[in-house]
Formats: C-alpha cells, structure tokens, sequence
C-alpha cells in the first residue's frame, strides 16, 4: 500500500481540550505508520496552509512532548476564523487543493466548531466535484454543545464545569450581605444554551440562587422580567441571574443591539456581548435595586490550566 500523508489544523477558539484531540489524531497517525508517511500540522488552520505555514510533527514533536498535548491547554497550533467561499469555482480551492498535493496528503483533519465543519464540508464537496481522492475529516470542537448529530462536544464539559463553579463563587460573595441585590451573569450562547443552562449546577438545593436563567431559545422579555424580579425581591434579597449573550426579544433583536449596534464576523455572525451591561442599567433604572452584571468572556473557553496542573502533580 502506498502511503499517503495526513494534515490537521486547529480552527475557531481554543478550548480545554482541543489539544487532547490533536493528540488523538497524532497517536492514531503514529500507530498506522504502515499506511500514513508524514504528520503535518497547519499553523493558523486553513489561513496558515495558504500562506505555506505548517510544520512536520516527526521533526519537532518528540514522545514526551506528544503525551504533554492532552494537558495543555490552549491551541498548539494555533488558530484562525477564516471563511471558505460559498462558490466552490473560487480559486481559493483550487490553490488549496495543489498545496495538499504537493504535500502527498491524502487525510486532513480540521479540529473546530459549527464554521470549522462548513470548511470540510465545502472542501469535501469541492475534492468530489474535482474527483480528489483527499479525504476530509472533521473533528468537533465548540464548549456551544450545537454541532448537530452529537451527544455532546469535546470542550463543553470542562466550560460546563467553570460555568457552575464560578457562577456558585459569585453566589456565595453576594449572599453575605444583609442587602438587596441583583447579580447578572452574561455566559456565552449565540443560538444555544447549553452553556448557560449549566448554571443550574450551581443549586445546593430547591429554589437556590441562580434563581433565573434565560437562554435564547425562548423570546426574552423585558416587562416579564422586571416582574419576576420585583416578586422575588419580596421574599429574597440576592438573586442572581445568569443570561445567554444571545438572549433577543420576539422580533429577534438581540438585546445588546439595543444599545449598539453588533459588529459582524468574518463568518457574518453578529458578535455579541452587552446584554448582561444593558439588563443592570435596566434593573437600576426600574427597580432602585443594587445591581452588576459579570460578563464570562472568553475565560470560559480554555478554562482548565489549574486542573491541568493539579492532573500533572497527582500524575507525578
């Protein structure tokens, strides 16, 4: 049998583990070396593969350094956010297309999310139409849970599990005031709200704080709301909130535009953030109430560097 080659790149944001998953794609290469000749690796994905930028994992990736990839965090190959054309006659294919051919590559492997499975997709398609016997592989990475067909995707449990935590520790810092307050947690969630549904975890018990959750499969609304709250407030002098960025009204509006306009990505996603700002102003302004809001950011995304530690200690 002939060998052929094997490419794997890393796209979209990095998460705890998609280092683990380039180690599984390496290991897997490594233990079919009858049939896989080299093991390139993309840097900055498909945006460094046209630009020439990849590295031969033989020369610089030792054993040692091999086994490291599943406690590290971060991206080791870095990444990009970079759109492939809808019309697969675009150049861009065909340039593409030669480059993995010069390479003798017959496998190539793209570890990412919803965008980074359109890219195999609309390469796959374009190696059919063009008769290539490439094989394109996608690998699901996205701490969103959205990727159709999956139980769940590599990176969601570990921000699960950070989004439960953190959300507790803020819990546990606004209770012990004897004073009313309200604490707004934005959590990221374009679409699905998977990540924030997980705050739940936060409960001890029955009726315990996050007391409301909200994710943008369900209109939000604002009168709705303010009531909920102004109810709780009777009974209960902290609650906090926890909100998906992507919460939007019945027009589906989402509620950070309602300040500003959102920018749009190289994807033509509107890029959210401020709705967990807009709601404190809001609950100031209607309820004379002490407020915050804290916005997860992207920490929520490689979240694991002081559990990788701990994992490394116990498993000297």
């Amino acid at each position: 049998m002939e060998k052929r080659n094997l490419i794997v790149g890393q796209s979209g944001g990095p998460t705890a583990v998609i280092n683990s998953s380039l180690y599984g794609v390496i290991s897997e290469g490594l233990s079919n070396s009858n049939a896989i000749g080299h093991i390139y690796g993309m840097v900055n994905g498909i945006q460094g593969l046209l630009k020439d930028n990849y590295l031969d994992f033989g020369e610089v990736l030792s054993e040692k350094k091999l086994e490291a990839l599943k406690y590290t965090p971060g991206a080791y190959l870095g990444s990009c956010r970079y759109k492939l054309p809808d019309d697969l006659t675009d150049s861009v294919y065909l340039c593409l297309l030669q480059k993995l051919e010069n390479l003798g590559v017959g496998y190539l492997f793209y570890i990412g999310g919803n965008d980074s499975m359109d890219t195999v997709y609309k390469l796959s398609r374009y190696a059919r139409k063009v008769n290539s016997n490439i094989c394109f592989l996608g690998v699901p990475k996205t701490i969103d849970n959205d990727l159709v067909l999956t139980d769940h995707t590599p990176g969601f449990g570990s921000a699960a599990r950070y989004v439960a935590t953190t959300v507790r520790e803020i819990t546990m810092d606004a209770e012990v005031y004897d004073a009313q307050s309200v604490t707004i947690v934005e959590i990221m969630g374009r679409h699905a709200g998977w990540l924030t549904a997980a705050s739940v975890l936060a409960r001890r018990f029955e009726n315990d704080n996050p007391l409301l959750i909200y994710l943008p499969e369900v209109p939000f609304n604002i009168e709705n709301f303010l009531k909920r709250l102004k109810n709780i407030l009777k009974i209960r002098k902290t609650i906090i909130v926890c909100v998906s960025e992507g919460i939007h009204d019945s027009e589906g509006t989402f509620l950070c535009e309602y300040v500003a306009s959102a920018g749009i990505d190289t994807f033509g996603h509107k890029m959210l953030a401020g709705c967990g700002k807009y709601l404190e102003n809001l609950v100031r302004q209607k309820l004379g109430v002490k407020v915050r809001s804290v916005e997860l950011n992207v920490v929520q995304l490689d979240v694991s560097v002081s559990t990788l530690r701990c994992i490394r200690k116990q498993a000297r």
